[in-house]
């Protein structure tokens, strides 16, 4: 789903004039942005410029010194369990095997091993894991890995997924494989999606919209629309709007002193 036509909707999560610092490190300054329902919307900014620490309030784990967070229309509840969330490693326990890694969140949210385990098996196929449900974390590739991580945290159904840096750790190939593929996912689903991201290129690959984030303490500088048409290729990449998308994100962050 495109954010075109969106805009006149409440959105599914509005941030407004988030500001945060660590002592006397600011952090985040007056930081506003929205999510709709349907929307995949990626952040991308320099490293350390409080891109993680924004999903780390909207989770809870951080209070922030100011601003307001409403989910659906209404300010969230600190307690929420509204989002689920995908770090930037795949953070697979060694110890579990690939089906006792990936039903993990909803047992920990007391879901009963056979229940959890029963959800989850479908899902295996689609996710690339059909046939390595009882393999351990060492017998996957990279790539395998973050597709178990991602279905862990799909697999919880909360109303928004965080995603942050899931395929930084890739080499450049599994990295074009798993945007193809997450791509792909997507599309079948629209999960409501926050993807944090370095990439330029898989942010305009992925998103419905970008934002631009300054160096710390992070302020928005940007926000671009990315019109092009679903499904998207690799040959979208190749694409002028595609080009022009990224050429106008990488000014951004030049004007920035980001680059």
């Amino acid at each position: 789903m495109n954010s075109v036509g969106s805009s006149i909707s409440t959105p599914k999560l509005r941030v407004a004039a988030l500001t945060h610092s660590y002592d006397s490190l600011p952090v985040l300054e007056k930081v506003s942005l929205t999510l709709h329902h349907g929307e995949l919307v990626a952040l991308v900014g320099p490293s350390g410029c409080g891109k993680s620490t924004m999903l780390s309030i909207l989770t809870g784990a951080i209070t922030p010194h100011s601003g307001r967070i409403d989910l659906d229309g209404t300010p969230i509840a600190r307690d929420t369990a509204a989002f689920a969330y995908m770090p930037q490693s795949d953070a697979l326990l060694p110890w579990r095997r690939v089906i006792d890694n990936v039903t993990l969140g909803l047992e920990m949210h007391g879901v009963r091993r056979g229940e959890a385990r029963a959800r989850v098996t479908p899902l295996l196929a689609t996710f690339g894991l059909d046939g390595f449900a009882r393999a351990y974390p060492f017998q996957l590739s990279g790539g395998m890995r973050q597709r178990a991580a991602l279905l862990r945290t799909v697999v919880q159904e909360r109303s928004i997924m965080l995603l942050d840096e899931p395929f930084g750790a890739l080499d450049a190939l599994s990295r074009i494989e798993m945007q193809t593929w997450l791509e792909d996912l997507w599309n079948r689903h629209s999960w409501s999606t926050i993807l944090i991201t370095h990439d330029i290129r898989e942010a305009v690959f992925l998103a419905d919209r970008i934002y631009v984030l300054s160096p710390r303490p992070a302020r928005v500088i940007a926000e671009v629309q990315v019109p092009l048409p679903r499904p998207r290729s690799l040959q979208t990449m190749s694409h002028p709007d595609f080009v022009g998308i990224e050429v106008q994100l990488r000014d951004a962050l030049t004007s920035s002193g980001a680059l």
